[in-house]
């Protein structure tokens, strides 16, 4: 009896031990938990107060420079040629020879259609017939008029007979007058079966051939149109209307015509400015001119046009992406002689593509590009190479007259 009670004592002795340990154990693991996390506090504690340090910021930067800067104003454009002719016959006729090709550049004044002229030849021919008749016509009148004359002086025949004599001269006279009107129209009818060129350009798609029946009121033969000079139109606001006008007065903006897929531009010069504005869309049509003896202008197409209202004469230019904006107005980062970072407010003038024209540094100041957005006035920086949109910046900052290297 006494190991039976025995067994049964001991066992739950082995469970309290058991949970004892379990309890001891589950006190150890908990020491190092906490003994963790003091070391992440400390380390954040270390990180934090490393950060305020305020260690180098890797920076790029530009220079800003001084140069001309022409003020742009941004418009759509379409090309126009400043001379298309649809040609058409004045007279109804059969084509009997064509004398172009397509894509043809003609002269003014070149032949280009030739039509079925028989029946004018033979009008202009009777024509001349009957201004020789009533030519001879006219010259029996006035010998007759002479005897008349020789035998009224002799006293054969009255006055009166003379004068009747005078009248047939005058009469023969008139009819050749009209003779020679029905000549030159004979020939103006004969000239409309030779089609010529009325101005100088390049010949486009010829919708007739030879033994084509044409008709006054009909399809166009050909149209001629001049490449070289040639417009563009667009439009511009109506605030912009006094810049335009004043631009006309000066002699004439430059206009550039971009091209599109970076296939260059085109200089011209501003030529036209409508005399109204549209109430509709509250813009004024004008009109710039180009030279085009490349052709890289052509009818109908679409450029971004930009005309020079005006330029800044020695403008500080810096990348658009060194400008900071913010409630308080507009601020660049420049880097002092001791390496550190300077918040300079600044003034901006005018901005087109990369760059802006700025008031407010100095040419030749080192002007943050990338990482500005890390920088506080005082911070020391590392200045590395600019990259992207900076570098593009930098590189049409220091392009073309520069006046600060």
């Amino acid at each position: 009896m006494n190991k039976t009670w025995v067994g049964r004592a001991s066992t739950p002795v082995a469970v309290v031990m058991a949970m004892v340990i379990g309890v001891s154990g589950c006190g150890k693991e908990a020491a190092p938990t906490g003994a963790s996390a003091s070391a992440v506090s400390g380390a954040a504690v270390a990180s934090g107060a490393a950060s305020g340090a305020g260690g180098p910021v890797s920076v790029s930067s530009v220079r800003a420079v001084a140069r001309d800067v022409d003020v742009m104003l941004e418009s759509t454009g379409t090309i126009s040629a400043l001379n298309s002719v649809d040609i058409r016959p004045q007279v109804s006729s059969v084509i009997t020879k064509v004398n172009i090709r397509e894509g043809q550049y003609v002269k003014a004044g070149q032949a280009l259609f030739t039509l079925d002229a028989r029946n004018d030849e033979v009008n202009l021919a009777r024509a001349k017939a009957q201004l020789a008749r009533d030519t001879a016509s006219l010259a029996d009148a006035q010998r007759q008029l002479a005897r008349s004359r020789d035998l009224l002086a002799q006293g054969f025949i009255s006055q009166g007979a003379v004068d009747t004599t005078q009248t047939l001269v005058d009469t023969q006279k008139a009819i050749l007058n009209a003779d020679h009107g029905a000549i030159r129209a004979a020939e103006v009818g004969l000239s409309y079966n030779f089609i010529k060129a009325p101005a100088a350009g390049r010949a486009g798609a010829i919708n007739v051939y030879a033994g084509s029946t044409v008709q006054p009121g009909g399809t166009a033969l050909v149209t001629i149109t001049q490449l070289d000079p040639i417009a563009v139109a667009f439009s511009l606001p109506q605030r912009n209307l006094n810049d335009a006008l004043q631009t006309m007065r000066s002699g004439g903006g430059k206009v550039v015509a971009v091209l599109p897929e970076s296939r260059g531009e085109v200089v011209g010069r501003l030529q036209f400015v409508d005399n109204a504005v549209d109430p509709n869309s509250g813009t004024v049509k004008v009109k710039a001119v180009f030279d085009n003896a490349g052709e890289k202008l052509w009818p109908g197409a679409f450029v971004t046009v930009r005309l020079a209202v005006s330029t800044l004469k020695g403008g500080i230019v810096v990348p658009q992406a060194s400008i900071i904006r913010g409630p308080r107005g507009s601020l660049v980062y420049t880097i002092d002689a001791a390496g550190k970072a300077a918040a300079r407010p600044v003034e901006l003038l005018h901005a087109a593509g990369l760059d802006a024209v700025v008031k407010g540094i100095e040419a030749g100041d080192k002007v943050v590009v990338d990482g500005r957005q890390n920088l506080r006035s005082g911070v020391p920086v590392i200045d590395r190479a600019a990259s992207g949109a900076g570098r593009v910046g930098a590189q049409a900052a220091s392009g073309a007259r520069a006046v600060t290297p």
